[in-house]
């Protein structure tokens, strides 16, 4: 089976389900490998469809009402804060923060981050620990996916982004351009 088929097919079981669907099911009935389902996860997370991990599984969340976009972003680890802060003002959620590695493919962590006091617990759990942020695997780049009340309000946080210097084109070898088509009603 077709790469894009085959991601078709796990849209539609996520769709169907009411319950988390394990990736090792997902890997069984297509007869892939786990590493190939979490590809085909990415990819779709990156057609915008809001696909969560659990401990138990994926689940595609439908948030009614709700728009998203994802912002490719570079800054150095001193401006994350305002770089949050600046979504957040605007109107925005930030929902994960991921990588694009040429090697390790997409590496992505739920940040659900809505308020400044969001923003600045996870800013504190970053600096109060040993770990660093994902970003810089990357060289600092990354990418957010930020949902919003509306198109416009997403429309904002990208001119801000943009006015910061914090927004970046993206490269040849990105597997997808976020930025095209209509943003995802969720």
């Amino acid at each position: 089976m077709e790469g894009e088929k085959r991601r078709e097919n796990i849209l539609r079981i996520l769709q169907d389900s009411d319950k988390p669907v394990s990736g090792t099911k997902l890997a069984e009935k297509f007869q892939i490998s786990r590493q190939v389902v979490v590809q085909d996860i990415a990819l779709l997370r990156a057609k915008k469809y809001n696909i969560i991990s659990t401990h138990k599984g994926y689940v595609l969340q439908e948030e009614k009402g709700r728009k998203q976009r994802v912002f490719k972003v570079k800054h150095s680890a001193d401006k994350i804060l305002d770089e949050l802060n600046l979504i957040v003002d605007c109107g925005g959620k930030v929902e994960d923060v991921f990588v694009y590695h040429k090697v390790y493919g997409v590496v992505k962590v739920e940040m659900h981050i809505k308020s400044r006091r969001d923003a600045k617990k996870y800013v504190e759990e970053i600096k109060g620990g040993v770990s660093v942020p994902l970003e810089q695997i990357t060289s600092e780049y990354h990418y957010h996916t930020v949902t919003a009340d509306s198109k416009e309000t997403l429309d904002e946080i990208q001119e801000e982004l943009q006015k910061q210097g914090y927004l970046v084109a993206l490269r040849d070898y990105e597997p997808v351009d976020f930025w095209s088509g209509e943003d995802k009603q969720e």
